[in-house]
């Protein structure tokens, strides 16, 4: 896997394969890839979410990627379809996105 991307991983074993700079827009996923010492999410930048479902964790890295455009100034709206807003909520608390 390349340096500047990331893997994380879902509750069912799913693989997304992120941009690291998308990845860091986590402030808990920036924490364990930049942590001083040998954790296993720093030497192999994967990242195993035993507790966040495929369809949660795809919505979130989607997130990631809306979040950098719109930090570089391009607005649009992010659609959260409503039946897993609760869900996606204690993801994102988790993750502080």
């Amino acid at each position: 896997m390349k340096e500047d991307t990331v893997k994380l991983i879902s509750a069912e074993g799913f693989e997304f394969v992120v941009d690291k700079k998308a990845a860091m827009v986590s402030q808990t996923i920036r924490n364990m890839l930049t942590s001083p010492g040998s954790f296993a999410e720093t030497e192999h930048g994967e990242v195993t979410f035993p507790e966040i479902s495929t369809p949660i964790l795809e919505k979130i890295c989607q997130y990631f990627y809306w979040s950098l455009q719109f930090s570089s100034g391009k607005e649009t709206e992010f659609h959260i379809e409503p039946e897993i807003t609760l869900e996606l909520m204690m993801a994102a608390n988790y993750l502080h996105t």
